[in-house]
């Protein structure tokens, strides 16, 4: 970002952009899985008698956009058959997730919860695995979008002029697209999020019928794939000089670290999937602590052998002399299966910390897993509070459905102007104050009871928290990322983010029962655990925005 702050007009113009609408739409897409296994599968859990605690432990299911990183470099490069060759990379496996994500959504619509409910997870999880690999494709297209400076180009000269420039980037675009994405993202969550409780609030409407209005927005969804156009990229012509170097590296190196870093990933993802991906999950999410606990030490464990490995092999790498890398000598078709999985599952990882080096790139990882705790007890459970409280369907409709969502696209757009004049650093900080106030409101809640100005007043803050805050977390996250593995590096750290949102606040209910019921003092502790996140932005502040504008001003000088 530039030092100067800019002027409000000069903030504005990134806003004219039309490549924002596709942003934009796309972001609604996003959104709406969020629908079919949050916000709605939990009003239907609640209203089938469910527990807290096994409401909150079915989200787990959630665990997909943890862990999506382990197969976002396929989307950076495995072309679909038949529907890459029409529509691109980045649409086609848009196109592919929401195909699934339709289908699933329409077989939540056949089944008796109370006699079903371990097949109900089971779609939940498929539709969970759907929604994470289209945010994969949906992020890597903003970031690709957006990588070149000015408005998007529809003719033939005006295109040529974004291939001379595909290296040029102002982070600003990047800020811009961010709110859009997650005006979108809410549009979707929060404004389609709505119609389900409406709707079932009706005598007429059962659950199940809601789910066929989901199915039909979602299918409505896919025609946005239609209508817009696969974003300009020299991504392929960079995976092969990447590929190349591994190529000819691979003959002077040992095959030992070489096959461990191409298997690791895969071996990782198979415990996932072995611990929570198989159709009986939900009889063992209830006793699921020890299976957890052990899944994520394994997980643990392979992570560091991966990053020793991976430290010992850029080493080689870097000390072998320069015509041993760049020579084109024989190589043999194993050589040539070990560069592409190098290269694909490997690489991203290996520039993103030979790029910041390896003390500020874990000091970034580790802020991005911090920064979301502060609101990650309440998603989960926040149906169920509404309704301890006192509200009914509809209330939660009006007001934290619709409210919300009107709130968060004002504030993502306000956000956003107010992150291109003054830094996306100052919009976290704003951001994360916020998050601490909104929860403390919500203790304020369960205290008073169901008090609709104060609920409305509640939603109002937490709309502008959730706004600001993700405009400028989503802008961070892209500005972080190289163009050569966008889908790779975007899915790593949002999947962070989104690990403790997701872990913490699947034991939400657990807490709570724990606290006998008492949200307010719940509130209270998600309110403290803001504060930590803060701390460690201030610390890292100083390097992180050096490197913010060295990132600018590396990508408008190539």
């Amino acid at each position: 970002m530039s030092a100067a702050p800019q002027s409000l007009l000069q903030s504005l113009k990134y806003f004219q952009d039309k490549r924002l609408v596709s942003i934009f739409c796309f972001g609604i897409a996003s959104g709406f899985p969020w629908v079919m296994i949050g916000s709605a599968m939990t009003g239907w859990l609640k209203d089938e008698g469910l527990s807290r605690s096994s409401i909150g432990l079915f989200g787990l299911i959630f665990v997909a956009y943890s862990i999506n990183f382990l197969w976002s470099p396929l989307v950076d490069r495995v072309k679909i058959p038949l529907l890459t060759a029409k529509f691109g990379l980045r649409r086609s496996w848009i196109l592919l997730t929401q195909t699934v994500l339709l289908l699933a959504c329409w077989q939540l619509t056949q089944l008796d919860v109370q006699n079903q409910l371990s097949v109900m997870a089971m779609f939940g999880l498929i539709i969970a695995i759907a929604g994470a690999t289209q945010d994969i494709a949906i992020d890597a297209y903003r970031i690709d979008l957006l990588a070149t400076a000015g408005s998007s180009e529809s003719d033939s000269n005006k295109q040529d002029a974004n291939n001379q420039g595909a290296n040029k980037r102002d982070n600003n675009y990047m800020a811009a697209g961010s709110a859009m994405a997650t005006s979108g993202w809410w549009t979707g969550y929060a404004g389609l999020g709505s119609i389900p409780f409406i709707l079932v609030d009706s005598p007429n409407w059962q659950w199940s019928q809601v789910y066929w209005v989901l199915a039909g927005l979602m299918l409505l969804l896919m025609l946005v794939v239609l209508l817009v156009k696969e974003p300009v990229s020299d991504r392929e012509q960079a995976h092969q000089i990447v590929e190349d170097k591994y190529l000819n590296a691979l003959p002077h190196l040992g095959i030992k670290p070489v096959m461990i870093l191409a298997i690791l990933p895969m071996i990782m993802f198979a415990i996932v999937y072995a611990n929570f991906g198989y159709p009986y999950w939900p009889e063992s999410i209830i006793a699921v602590d020890q299976q957890f606990a052990t899944t994520s030490l394994l997980v643990t464990t392979l992570l560091s052998v991966f990053a020793r490995q991976l430290a010992s092999l850029t080493r080689q790498i870097n000390q072998l002399p320069e015509h041993k890398i760049h020579s084109n000598s024989p190589s043999s078709n194993t050589d040539r299966i070990m560069a592409w999985l190098l290269t694909t599952l490997v690489a991203p990882i290996q520039e993103f910390f030979e790029r910041n080096g390896t003390r500020l790139a874990l000091s970034i990882l580790l802020f991005i897993f911090l920064f979301k705790l502060g609101e990650a007890y309440l998603g989960r459970m926040s149906i169920v509070f509404y309704r301890e409280v006192g509200f009914s369907n509809a209330d939660i409709a009006y007001y934290s459905k619709m409210i919300n969502w009107g709130v968060t696209i004002v504030f993502s757009l306000i956000g956003s102007v107010f992150t291109i004049r003054y830094g996306i650093l100052k919009g976290l900080f704003i951001g994360g104050i916020a998050m601490a106030a909104s929860n403390l409101l919500f203790s304020a809640m369960a205290l008073v009871g169901p008090n609709k100005a104060l609920f409305a007043f509640t939603v109002f803050v937490d709309g502008f928290t959730s706004a600001w805050g993700s405009v400028a977390f989503v802008a961070l996250l892209s500005v972080l990322c190289n163009k050569t593995f966008t889908a790779s590096q975007y899915a790593l750290m949002a999947s962070l983010g989104t690990f403790g949102r997701v872990m913490l606040g699947s034991y939400s209910g657990i807490v709570v029962d724990w606290l006998d019921g008492n949200w307010a003092l719940f509130f209270v502790l998600t309110a403290m655990m803001v504060i930590p996140s803060l701390l460690f932005l201030y610390s890292i502040r100083k390097p992180l925005t050096a490197l913010i504008n060295q990132q600018e001003a590396e990508q408008n000088k190539a």
